[in-house]
């Protein structure tokens, strides 16, 4: 069990000021002109992104694209080479203990010590902040209830990393940092992890999320940037990111035994395998006669799907491009 300790101080940051612009509260995080060197290399070009209060952010990109340069930076444990950044009010290059107190850590991997109970592991971690979050509560928040008095060894994948999540949340911090919450997870698994963050806005806490799983941010993330050797080739809202919401849609249905799909609509038909396909931009038009098509020859259309572009779709596309 952690041993209490006596209060400790207040903690004191820099004031959030109001932006001059919106008369909003400024960013939980805010980047401008981001660089980072190794050598020769230039792993961060000069990226610029804001993080807004109570949300859930999305940072995507390939191996090697700068994801965890540029965390470890804003996490305070990597010296950047050139640009600003501010977090929580502070200049990350120069933390204070009072500010990690606000920042919570859920790593790729961690380690648990294995005889220690689900409550035993959560007081010993709240001991070490100055005004941490009810033990119980953040056991009752992260889904381990009913393992509360359970040994971590004896723990499953998915129940570590909501203990994870709950270390990393006792602390009662304002943002939290998630590196690949769900990786090596069962479906099942995920979608519980899932509910865990999705639990977190109500709280009003900040998410920064780094994820290789496009479902898993198209789910939680508010928005989404997508870096690429070292530059962020897109921000915006997973619907609308790169002109999505406004792409061609594919509709597709099975092929009506002899008939003639000539003329059913302006776009061009494809035959696949049994399946007619085209592709839009004007859906209504362009569906609304495929309908008439077939109620005038009084064919069903089977297995008829309207698929527009998903996140995967445009995020691999803009991977593809910036590395062409």
């Amino acid at each position: 069990m952690g041993v209490a300790t006596p209060p400790a101080p207040e903690v004191v940051l820099a004031p959030r000021s109001r932006s001059a612009a919106d008369g909003g509260i400024a960013p939980v995080v805010s980047v401008s002109g981001l660089r980072k060197r190794y050598g020769r290399l230039e792993a961060i070009r000069g990226i610029d992104f804001s993080v807004a209060p109570g949300e859930v952010f999305a940072f995507l990109g390939p191996n090697g694209a700068g994801k965890t340069t540029t965390v470890e930076i804003l996490e305070g444990y990597r010296r950047r080479d050139g640009g600003e950044c501010q977090v929580l009010g502070l200049d990350p290059a120069h933390p204070t203990l009072e500010w990690r107190s606000l920042i919570g850590l859920v790593l790729q991997a961690s380690r648990m010590h294995e005889e220690l109970t689900v409550r035993e592991t959560m007081a010993r971690y709240a001991g070490y902040y100055p005004h941490p979050r009810g033990v119980d509560e953040t056991i009752d928040l992260v889904g381990l209830s009913e393992k509360r008095h359970t040994r971590a060894g004896a723990l499953s994948g998915g129940q570590l990393r909501r203990l994870d999540v709950g270390l990393a949340l006792v602390g009662d911090p304002e943002l939290l940092f998630l590196d690949e919450p769900t990786t090596g997870f069962d479906p099942a698994a995920r979608r519980q992890a899932w509910s865990v963050v999705a639990a977190l806005k109500p709280l009003g806490k900040t998410v920064f999320l780094t994820t290789h799983y496009m479902d898993e941010a198209e789910a939680l993330a508010d928005r989404v940037a997508v870096i690429v050797a070292g530059r962020i080739v897109s921000v915006g809202v997973p619907s609308t990111l790169a002109g999505r919401n406004q792409a061609a849609v594919t509709v597709r249905f099975r092929e009506p035994a002899g008939m003639d799909a000539a003329g059913m609509v302006a776009a061009d038909v494809r035959r696949s395998d049994g399946w007619i396909e085209f592709d839009t931009v004007d859906t209504a038009r362009d569906l609304g006669a495929l309908m008439d098509w077939s109620r005038e020859r009084h064919v069903e259309l089977d297995g008829l799907e309207v698929r527009r572009p998903s996140l995967e779709d445009v995020y691999l596309t803009l991977v593809g491009d910036e590395r062409r």
